[in-house]
């Protein structure tokens, strides 16, 4: 169930709580208030897009974050799947947080990041939002399909064994096309890969090698300038002259031992002594350094002509050295195909066929599955739109064969409807009006959410094209729904509003210089009069808050 809602910095939302209640959650507002943000913001946290555009000051963060309960079972899903590690899950909580900072957005669950994958699959098992005005995807037969599927576990199952069978074919076919040339034209790409192959090996690399060569060409070729410099200090800081400190320091040193005669306790010549030791081994290193300088003008331009050499190779083949040599291992395994073509296209023809078979054998299995899921899909469809207002509707899903196999199997399905007594059943996007695609989604959603077992639905206006009588039986659908599941639901009817457990007002209003939306929480009196500016419009008369007063009791 979600909990809380937070957004801060989203379009004309400055900063928004708000908690939601199980059950049916109602949603209202004028046109124009940020009802759609708000929704769009809970899609943000679910993973929809989040970037600077969106933001109310582009100079903030801008964050949205929200809280889930989870039923055991849901708890369990998120397991089983492997969508998040155990502990993640120690808590009979999620907190799914999206943070937009500095261009970069930061994906948390349960204060650990997480990839935006993880996060979205997560959101999956979750809830399920209805975007303002997705029923116009059903006028795509391509959706019909994908509806059909997700409604029944054994169909899912099927259909991504199809898809790898799929995958394994066409990868088969590609390997086939590329030895099945013209043999002039094979024999010209064994040529050339004979002389990558022999480019790369016969060079001997190392791994780290052009590391190992950068370091000793730069330190060789200002070798001279490094050893003026080295031979410059020694002289400064060495004993060898009179003018180095090293002998100065030695000097005063044994000076300051006189000091200790009248001091017995003094801390200066121990002090002095320590640096005069410090000196002498600054200088031993210095001197072992400037014993390792070399320059040899043969040995500089091999080491060129080796990087010269290594960097053709790179450019070539890889990045690195060790990228070079699996090259040579991948351009190898290439030759050996080639060079032994005749059986490889024999023993790859062998395998396409088997993979072929098991192909059409997975993709018959399918079409029967579809066929047997697609009964008591249609058939809670049709009770479901009996249940909005319909007095007659005939609802199947039209399962037909095609001649080619796709990564979906070798089926077209088109759903099909019929809401006049007499009238043949046509496909959806034919017939359909747009109150009409509005019950149908609803009949879908509440179907597959009982399939997938869906804790949260979120309905963005979900009534378009609805009123009267019609609009009262969707509310008593959806409070149905809300039974044994938690609905949000953003509606601009009453008879929708009038039924939810709970119910919200999100206004626009001016605070200082800044329009801001916000969100209230409505108490009886509250929804009275949302009841009745939903009835009434601006002018509201005590007839219509007596008529708000009466609707909210019948419901």
């Amino acid at each position: 169930m979600l909990v809380s809602l937070r957004i801060k910095n989203i379009a004309l939302i400055d900063h928004l709580e708000v908690s939601f209640t199980d059950g049916l959650n109602v949603l209202t507002g004028e046109t124009g208030a940020g009802k759609s943000v708000v929704i769009g913001s809970i899609g943000i946290a679910l993973g929809g897009r989040f970037d600077r555009t969106l933001l109310r000051d582009e100079a903030e963060d801008g964050l949205v974050e929200v809280l889930f309960t989870l039923k055991p079972q849901v708890r369990q899903r998120l397991l089983e799947a492997e969508i998040l590690p155990e502990d993640l899950l120690t808590e009979d909580e999620i907190l799914i947080t999206r943070k937009l900072s500095k261009n970069r957005v930061v994906n948390r669950i349960n204060g650990e990041t997480v990839p935006l994958a993880q996060l979205r699959e997560t959101a999956e098992v979750l809830i399920n939002l209805h975007a303002q005005h997705e029923q116009t995807t059903l006028l795509k037969p391509a959706r019909h399909m994908q509806i059909l599927d997700a409604s029944d576990a054994a169909v899912s199952e099927k259909k991504m064994q199809v898809q790898e069978l799929y995958s394994k074919v066409q990868d088969i076919r590609r390997k086939l096309e590329a030895l099945d040339q013209d043999p002039a034209e094979r024999a010209r790409r064994v040529d050339f890969l004979q002389f990558q192959v022999r480019e790369i090996r016969e060079a001997n690399l190392r791994p780290g090698e052009d590391e190992e060569l950068e370091e000793q060409f730069r330190k060789m070729s200002h070798a001279e300038d490094l050893m003026g410099i080295c031979q410059e200090v020694a002289s400064l800081t060495g004993d060898d002259t009179s003018s180095g400190c090293g002998s100065q320091i030695s000097r005063a040193a044994k000076r300051l031992q006189d000091m200790v005669r009248y001091e017995p306790d003094a801390a200066l010549p121990s002090q002095l002594s320590e640096v005069e030791a410090l000196l002498s081994d600054f200088n031993q290193s210095l001197s072992a350094y400037m014993e390792e300088i070399t320059y040899d003008p043969e040995e500089l331009r091999r080491i060129s002509d080796r990087l010269d050499l290594l960097n053709s190779l790179k450019a070539k083949y890889g990045r690195t050295p060790e990228e070079v040599l699996r090259a040579a291992d991948d351009l190898e395994a290439e030759l050996e195909m080639l060079t032994k073509a005749d059986e490889e296209i024999e023993r790859l023809r062998q395998e396409m066929k088997q993979e072929q078979a098991a192909l059409e054998h997975a993709a018959d299995e399918l079409t029967m599955l579809r066929k047997t899921a697609a009964e008591p899909l249609a058939k809670q469809v049709t009770d479901a739109l009996l249940d909005m207002n319909f007095s007659h509707v005939v609802f199947y899903a039209d399962i037909t064969q095609t001649a080619e196999i796709t990564a979906d199997g070798r089926d077209s399905v088109v759903f099909c409807l019929s809401t006049n007594q007499g009238e043949e059943p046509k496909p959806l996007h034919k017939v359909a009006s747009g109150g009409e695609l509005s019950r149908v989604m609803l009949a879908l959603k509440a179907t597959l959410s009982d399939a997938a077992d869906t804790p949260t639905l979120v309905f963005d206006e979900i009534d378009v094209g609805i009123s009267g009588v019609t609009a009262q039986k969707i509310g008593m659908l959806l409070k149905r729904l809300a039974k044994t599941r938690q609905i949000l639901v953003i509606t601009h009817l009453p008879q929708i509003a009038a039924v939810g457990d709970a119910a919200y007002r999100i206004d626009k209003q001016v605070v200082g210089e800044k329009t801001i939306t916000s969100l209230t929480e409505l108490d009886e009196e509250g929804r009275v009069q949302e009841l009745a500016r939903l009835l009434g419009g601006d002018r509201i008369t005590d007839a219509i808050l007596q008529s708000a007063r009466e609707l909210l009791a019948s419901s």
